[in-house]
């Protein structure tokens, strides 16, 4: 180790790099939970000054594998997007979408697959759309699953009508 050059972390050991002197070390000042992600006060071991970083859990997501067989990473403004076109002109809250789809996301990562099919996502956004609205659940199974005649678009119609 030369004289006076900041020590080097030892594997394991956290190494953040001071952004005023480029030191590796510092400490923790202060720490607090804000939402999903956690604030650091650090203090420099070098220049002293102090700086704010903010931690958060990095999930991995498994792939979703579409219905031709290309796969793509999860992607949640694409479930948003679906959403949104469900319940385009419906008395349904942009907060009540994003705690649906804050539920999906959760099942998702859950999951701990590295796979997921496409198909799997859209029937978890037809039992949150279910619970948000009807009107939206018929239009998003009405597209998502294709219907080739009026009669099996009644048959999903059939179970929704005899419920309050």
């Amino acid at each position: 180790m030369v004289r006076g050059a900041p020590r080097l972390p030892t594997p394991g050991e956290p190494c953040l790099i001071c952004p005023f002197c480029q030191h590796p070390q510092s400490k923790v000042v202060d720490s607090r939970v804000t939402g999903d992600a956690i604030r650091r006060r650090r203090e420099c071991e070098g220049c002293e000054k102090r700086y704010t970083t903010h931690e958060r859990v990095e999930w991995r997501m498994p792939q979703v594998v579409k219905k031709s067989g290309g796969r793509q990473a999860f992607d949640r403004a694409k479930v948003r997007g679906g959403f949104q076109l469900a319940c385009r002109k419906r008395p349904v809250s942009p907060d009540a979408i994003e705690l649906a789809i804050d539920a999906i996301e959760a099942r998702v990562r859950r999951s701990a697959e590295r796979e997921i099919p496409s198909i799997t996502i859209g029937a978890m956004v037809l039992e949150e759309l279910l619970k948000l609205d009807r009107v939206a659940y018929l239009r998003f199974a009405s597209v998502y699953q294709e219907f080739a005649t009026p009669e099996e678009f009644l048959e999903l119609l059939q179970p929704l009508l005899s419920k309050p």
